[in-house]
């Protein structure tokens, strides 16, 4: 299965006060927190339990940073559904990809 899905981050996105004054880029996180809601939301079996908690369930088997984030970027995730219960992703921006890796879903049991 693959989704493909797009975040735009806003100029004034609360990560960039700290990160970093006077030249702002995404803080990592905020990418993985992306691609792990975008994954949440295909629809794949979860654990059982809180379904608002879920995320915290997830395993970042691999995050590859290859390009800094600036405000106001609109990001393309694909996510991409392999057959040993992992799904890759990749964050692009235009031509350029500032992302990559894959994380593991909790799955029902």
């Amino acid at each position: 299965m693959q989704l493909e899905t797009t975040l735009f981050i806003a100029p004034d996105h609360p990560a960039f006060a700290g990160h970093f004054p006077g030249t702002p880029i995404v803080p990592g996180v905020v990418l993985l927190d992306a691609v792990i809601h975008a994954a949440l939301q295909t629809g794949r079996p979860r654990a059982s339990g809180d379904a608002g908690d879920t995320t915290s369930l997830c395993q970042i088997s691999a995050a590859k940073f290859l390009s800094p984030v600036g405000p106001g970027e609109t990001l393309t995730l694909l996510l991409t559904s392999g057959a040993s219960g992992s799904t890759r992703f990749d964050v692009s921006s235009g031509q350029r990809k500032v992302a990559t890796g894959a994380l593991v879903l909790p799955s029902a049991p």
